[in-house]
């Protein structure tokens, strides 16, 4: 079926007509999207609401299953962790006085330095960046001017995409290097045994504790024998054609790592997580919110003419 127009129009008023439909679809999207951020805007505080520093905060197990290497609790309100009480028994982790386990407090005295979790710190930093852009965009400049809002929706789904990103703790740029940010000494009560560092993150909306007891990474004083040069010069030992080759204990063994100036190995790494119900609410929201800017800046490319390349989202 075939759609004619009468009387003919000739080109030129014809692509006026099209442009002129254009910049009024352009329009209406425009002053459509002030409601809409207003609605963002409402999200964003409640992702706000659920990183504010709130009585009692979340009490989270940190427990090792199947085992009896971890058990215990922190709480946290806000970014920062201001209570906690784990017991530990790691072979690798000489108890005191011969106790079977050993114990890990915060302290609550004057003067103790605070528990932050710096990822959280800027999963709330970037809501808060977010929030004012929608500010901007809603109250300053013009909300018809399609390459104010266009830059604008960039701006907010840049940083929405990276509280995400943060929140998922998907890398060690993100969490963290262990070596250089594991929780102090003192911030315990007694204070940690000198050979086991403490590290505290976030990653896909849990809290992650990792353990890991260490020791100095000196060179052996025992020169091979010719015997042992030739094994592992040739590469075979005889254990493993024996018994197969062993399994790594965990996945920084032999690694070498500085820790508070000197050369240290790690012998034993535990992990345990615990979900927090409030960051999966949190990460929840933020994936909408960014999928809601994906499909506005999606709209307004096309409204816009502008085409679309990987750089550009």
């Amino acid at each position: 079926m075939a759609t004619w127009a009468y009387p003919p129009l000739p080109p030129e008023s014809l692509e006026r007509e099209a442009d002129s439909a254009l910049a009024r679809e352009l329009e209406w999207l425009l002053r459509s999207l002030q409601d809409s951020l207003a609605a963002l805007r409402e999200g964003l505080r409640d992702c706000a609401a659920l990183l504010a520093p709130k009585e009692p905060g979340s009490t989270l197990v940190l427990s090792s299953h199947r085992s009896e290497c971890v058990k215990g609790f922190v709480t946290r309100v806000g970014t920062k962790v201001v209570k906690g009480d784990i017991q530990l028994r790691l072979s690798s982790l000489a108890s005191a006085r011969g106790a079977p386990t050993t114990r890990l407090c915060l302290s609550n005295a004057p003067g103790t330095p605070e528990l932050v979790l710096n990822q959280l710190s800027s999963v709330r930093d970037l809501v808060n960046q977010s929030l004012d852009v929608v500010d901007v965009s809603t109250w300053t400049g013009d909300p018809l001017n399609a390459s104010f809002i266009f830059g604008q929706l960039r701006l907010l789904h840049e940083t929405i995409t990276e509280a995400r990103h943060m929140l998922k703790g998907e890398n060690d740029n993100v969490q963290g290097k262990w070596w250089e940010t594991s929780a102090e000494d003192n911030i315990f009560d007694p204070p940690l045994p000198p050979d086991l560092s403490f590290h505290l993150s976030i990653a896909d909306s849990a809290l992650v504790l990792h353990l890991r007891t260490l020791e100095t990474a000196a060179p052996s004083s025992h020169a091979p024998t010719a015997f042992a040069a030739d094994i592992s010069l040739t590469g075979f030992n005889i254990r493993d054609r024996l018994f197969g080759p062993r399994h790594r204990p965990h996945d920084e063994m032999g690694d070498v790592f500085v820790w508070k100036g000197e050369e240290v190995k790690v012998k034993e790494k535990i992990r345990v997580e615990s979900q927090d119900p409030s960051l999966m609410a949190v990460m929840a929201k933020l994936t909408a919110l960014e999928h809601e800017v994906t499909k506005w800046l999606t709209s307004l490319k096309v409204l816009m003419g502008i085409e679309d390349t990987d750089s550009e989202s």
